[in-house]
């Protein structure tokens, strides 16, 4: 087992949604490249597919812009809601 840390850790359990996305045989074989070193880090055999749907979640989770946009609208959505008990 290799010690390095990968970015994207060991996969959660959770509840699939079919989405078919199309990419380049190249980024095909990176992906396969990434399973194969994932399965080494942390044991456990993982198809490509599965690690899709995580490394998008990290992906935006980093995303400061992404993210700049979520509070703006989570701020605007709050300040249009009337408080509480009113």
């Amino acid at each position: 087992m290799s010690t390095a840390k990968l970015r994207l850790g060991p996969l959660p359990k959770s509840e699939p949604v079919k989405l078919t996305v199309t990419m380049s045989a190249e980024l095909k074989a990176t992906l396969d490249r990434y399973a194969s070193l994932h399965a080494q880090t942390y044991g456990e055999r993982v198809d490509a597919a599965v690690l899709v749907p995580h490394m998008l979640e990290a992906f935006m989770a980093r995303d400061r812009g992404f993210r700049r946009m979520g509070d703006q609208r989570t701020a605007r959505s709050a300040a249009s809601k009337p408080p509480l008990g009113a």
